[in-house]
């Protein structure tokens, strides 16, 4: 008897983590699940790949339509998304409204110097400040860690 006891010590050593890990793994694909099956339409998620999008439509069992840009919608199978990303809180976003409203404040050249300074040196960069001026840029998206 006093034989068996160091075997099933060893034995109880090295199955006791594999037990719990397979207990903590199948715990995280529970949440993940109910995660992603409780997503509604206008939810902030990121994907497995890294993108951030808006939930457009959530009524497939499989499959999860994402807007990743203002009228761009694509199809995603729901186990793409990897998580869903928390609104930052007012105080936060009062500090981000200041540093953005004065990014802005820049103004863009009225289109007639453009053409007058296109007309002048010939070579288009008059249309590439132009262009520029007229572009977005979309602000940064925070998201909790875990």
């Amino acid at each position: 008897m006093d034989g068996l006891i160091l075997p099933l010590l060893l034995m109880l050593v090295v199955a006791l983590p594999l037990i719990l890990s397979t207990r903590k793994q199948k715990k995280l694909m529970a949440e993940q699940q109910e995660m992603q099956s409780s997503l509604t339409a206008g939810d902030r998620v990121m994907t497995t790949s890294g993108l951030y999008a808006t939930v457009a439509d959530a009524s497939d069992d499989t499959t999860i339509d994402l807007e990743i840009a203002e009228g761009v919608v694509t199809t995603w199978l729901r186990q793409a998304v990897r998580e869903r990303i928390v609104p930052t809180t007012d105080s936060e976003m009062a500090d981000t409204d200041t540093s953005e409203d004065d990014e802005e404040t820049v103004t863009a050249t009225p289109a007639s110097d453009s053409t007058a300074e296109d007309s002048k040196d010939g070579n288009g960069s008059a249309d590439a400040e132009k262009a520029g001026a007229d572009a977005q840029v979309a602000s940064s998206v925070e998201h909790g860690k875990k």
